[in-house]
C-alpha cells in the first residue's frame, strides 16, 4: 500500500531510558523510507551511527547522561527520593537546556525542514518546538510515570498505590501540592522562555504539559500494566512493547544460549534471570550480590546479565555451578526459557518480560522505578520489595512467594496476551502518517 514519505525530527534528553525505547520506531520508519533524523546529545553518536540514523547533536544544550550526572551536580547523588531531589531534577536536568533545546532545533530545521516533531515527553522543548515552527507534536511516554494528572490515579514520584476514601484524597492533594512547589523554579524557566519567544502564557500543571498542543500522545505499555483510571487525555494512546532495536544474532545469545537452555532441562532447573540495568549497575551490592548470595547454589538456574560492569568480580565471588553471569545476553531469545525476572524496575526490561509472560520480582526506587514497580505490584505482575538494596532473606522469600502463587503466572499470562495485540510502529507511523498527509504536508 502507498504510504507519502514524510520528514520525521526524533528527539530526546541523553538518556536511556528515554532514548532507547525510540530507537526501534527510528529503524522502522528508516526501513519504511521516511527521512528521519535525531536531537539529541552527542554521547549517543555511536549508537545512532550503528542505526543508520542521522544525528543531530546538541549544539547549545549540555550533553547531561546517566554517564556524567554525578560530574555536573555531585550533589544530586545526596539528595534521596524526596522532594528536594525531585525539584533539583526538574530544574537542573529537564528544563535547564529548554532554550538551548529550542534554538538547536529552530537551526537545524534550515538543513532539515521537519514536518514532524516526535520526542520522548521528558524532552519539555517539543511543544516550544512544535509551537514555533507550526508542525504536529507527538511526545511518546517511554514510562508508565509521570503521566498525565488524574483525579483516581496518585501523582508521581513516590511509589504510592491508590487509595481510595477521604484519606486517599487528602494523601494525593498534599503530595500534588508539594509537586507543584518542587516544579516552581522549573516552571518558572518555562514561563519566562515562553515570554521572551512571544509565545501564550501557559501556567498549567507540569505533568499537564503536552496534554493540549499534541496531535497525539503515545504511552509505552498496555492499561493493564497501569492504575485503573478513566481520566486519560483524549488524544493519549496506548500503543503496547515499544522497545529499543536489538540486532538480530543467528546464533541467539554468542552460542552460550543453547548450552544454557539444554543445561536448565537437564537439570529440570527453573531459570531466573537477575539484572541492574544499564545505568544503575555501578555498585552490584545493590541487586547483584544479594540476588545471587539467595539463590547461589539453590536448585535455580541463575543467570546474571550485568550491561557491561562487574562481571569478573561476580564471577569470582559466584563460582556455583547454578551461576551463570554475562555481560549482555538476548533478552528474547533468553525470556521464553525463564520462570522469574529479579529487576530493579527498568521499563525496557521489565516490557521484555511480559511480552514473554515471565512473572517479576522487583527491588528499585530510584529514576521512577518505585512507581513502576507500585504499579507491577498493584497488578500482581511482580512483588514489589519496596527497597533499593534488599537482603539475600528477602530475594528468597521472594522467589518463593511469587514461583509459588500460580495468581501472577495467570496475571502475567493475561497481560501477554494484551501485548500481543499492540503493533506500536504501526500505530505511530499510522498516526503520524495519516495526520500529516490528511494537512496535505507530505513531501
Amino acid at each position: 500500500m502507498y504510504h507519502p514519505v514524510m520528514k520525521i525530527l526524533l528527539a530526546s534528553i541523553p538518556a536511556d531510558g528515554h532514548f532507547n525505547p525510540l530507537t526501534g520506531l527510528a529503524v522502522h520508519l528508516r526501513e519504511r523510507g521516511h527521512d528521519v533524523r535525531w536531537y539529541t546529545g552527542p554521547s549517543y553518536a555511536e549508537k545512532l551511527a550503528r542505526l543508520s540514523v542521522p544525528h543531530f547533536p546538541f549544539v547549545r544544550a549540555i550533553d547531561v547522561n546517566g554517564e556524567n550526572l554525578a560530574e555536573f551536580y555531585p550533589e544530586y547523588s545526596k539528595l534521596g527520593l524526596g522532594p528536594k531531589a525531585i525539584a533539583f531534577a526538574l530544574e537542573k536536568v529537564f528544563f535547564v537546556n529548554l532554550e538551548a533545546h529550542l534554538h538547536d532545533v529552530l537551526e537545524l530545521r534550515g538543513a532539515f525542514p521537519f514536518e514532524a516533531i516526535v520526542f520522548d515527553g521528558a524532552f519539555y522543548a517539543g511543544r516550544l518546538v512544535a509551537e514555533k515552527c507550526g508542525v504536529p507534536a507527538y511526545p511518546i511516554w517511554a514510562g508508565p510515570t509521570p503521566a498525565p494528572t488524574s483525579k483516581t490515579a496518585p501523582p508521581p514520584f513516590f511509589g504510592l498505590r491508590p487509595m481510595k476514601g477521604p484519606l486517599g484524597k487528602l494523601r494525593d492533594a498534599v503530595v500534588s501540592k508539594m509537586l507543584a512547589s518542587s516544579a516552581k523554579n522549573g516552571m518558572r524557566i518555562w514561563r519566562e522562555l515562553r515570554l521572551r519567544e512571544g509565545l501564550p502564557a501557559w501556567d498549567g500543571d507540569l505533568f499537564d504539559l503536552h496534554n493540549d498542543s499534541s496531535s497525539a500522545m503515545f504511552m509505552v505499555g498496555v492499561p493493564a500494566m497501569d492504575f485503573p483510571r478513566d481520566d486519560w487525555p483524549a488524544n493519549l494512546e496506548f500503543v503496547g512493547p515499544l522497545v529499543a532495536h536489538r540486532s538480530p544474532r543467528p546464533d541467539g545469545a554468542g552460542g552460550l544460549l543453547p548450552s544454557l537452555v539444554e543445561k536448565a532441562r537437564a537439570q529440570r532447573s527453573p531459570v531466573v534471570v537477575v539484572a541492574q540495568g544499564t545505568i544503575d549497575n555501578r555498585d552490584p551490592e545493590k541487586l547483584f550480590v544479594p540476588a545471587l548470595t539467595a539463590l547461589a547454589g539453590s536448585e535455580h538456574l541463575v543467570v546474571a546479565t550485568t550491561g557491561g560492569r562487574h562481571r569478573e568480580e561476580l564471577r569470582r565471588r559466584f563460582p556455583q555451578e547454578n551461576v551463570v553471569v554475562e555481560d549482555w545476553l538476548d533478552y528474547g531469545a533468553l525470556m521464553p526459557h525463564a520462570a522469574l525476572f529479579i529487576s530493579n524496575g527498568g521499563y525496557g526490561s521489565v516490557l521484555q518480560a511480559l511480552v514473554h509472560g515471565v512473572p517479576l520480582l522487583l527491588a528499585g526506587q530510584l529514576e521512577a522505578k518505585n512507581d513502576i514497580n507500585a504499579r507491577l505490584d498493584y497488578r500482581r505482575l511482580g512483588l514489589d520489595l519496596r527497597t533499593e538494596r534488599p537482603t539475600p532473606k528477602q530475594i528468597r522469600a521472594g522467589v518463593a512467594r511469587v514461583l509459588g502463587d500460580p495468581a501472577y503466572r495467570a496475571n502475567v499470562a493475561a497481560v501477554r496476551t494484551e501485548l500481543s495485540r499492540y503493533d506500536p510502529f504501526a500505530i505511530i507511523e499510522g498516526r503520524v502518517v495519516g495526520d500529516l498527509a490528511a494537512r496535505g504536508l507530505h513531501s
